[in-house]
């Protein structure tokens, strides 16, 4: 589904507000965005942390400039390179998919949602997040940040890998999502929930949505969201 908000909807504008002064604008795949580039971040992004990420991205950019020539390359050269990565089914889905689009698309990422989606490795919320970011396409996302801002923002009670669980939270991310900005929107949203609104000791006191947040307001942000039983 795509976003649904306005732009000066009091969530999206809390959001935007704060990402103009405080968000995070100068990651390396933020420069000279390219499909390809945030495509790589994001699938090494996922369960890894921004600052692990960092010197991995800038090699691989360096050893492979474009899909093309990480599709060329050999698995054991894109293992040889994730090396210390961890969660190495990841690479395997990169090369995999990297190889798809060299043979399917002519070596230019796809700019379809559905497409994006059909990539090995690549989730409904990876898609969205790299159409977003490069293309402004109005999708919204949900990481583990976003989920853990929206289920305490909301108070959405049950454990977030649960498929109802899931299913609202989803929803939600769309209702909040303005149909402009969106780009800056998803990055905000990610930087609120790994900078604020974080798993232990989140810093309510300067998050930009605490006037709202039910958790906030009920002083019982650990219950959101719930862990797994």
């Amino acid at each position: 589904m795509l976003a649904k908000s306005s732009i000066n909807a009091p969530f999206a504008k809390s959001v935007l507000a704060w990402y103009d002064k405080f968000g995070r604008k100068h990651l390396p795949w933020q420069q000279n965005k390219t499909l390809y580039g945030v495509w790589l971040s994001e699938v090494m992004l996922q369960q890894t942390q921004v600052a692990t990420v960092i010197p991995y991205f800038e090699r691989f950019i360096k050893t492979f400039p474009n899909i093309t020539a990480l599709a060329n390359a050999s698995q054991d050269e894109v293992l040889h390179l994730w090396t210390g990565l961890g969660y190495y089914a990841r690479a395997r889905n990169l090369h995999k998919a990297a190889q798809k689009v060299r043979d399917e698309f002519n070596g230019n990422f796809p700019t379809n949602f559905e497409q994006v989606w059909a990539l090995s490795g690549v989730g409904r919320s990876t898609a969205g997040a790299i159409l977003s970011s490069v293309l402004n396409q109005p999708y919204p996302i949900l990481d583990g940040n976003v989920k853990r801002v929206l289920a305490r923002y909301f108070a959405v009670e049950g454990w977030s890998g649960e498929k109802k669980v899931e299913n609202r939270l989803w929803a939600l991310t769309e209702q909040v999502t303005p149909t402009m900005r969106v780009a800056d929107f998803n990055q905000a949203m990610m930087d609120i929930g790994a900078m604020v609104c974080m798993r232990t000791k989140p810093k309510c006191d300067l998050c930009p949505l605490n006037i709202d947040c039910l958790a906030y307001k009920n002083t019982n942000w650990e219950k959101f969201p719930a862990k797994k039983t």
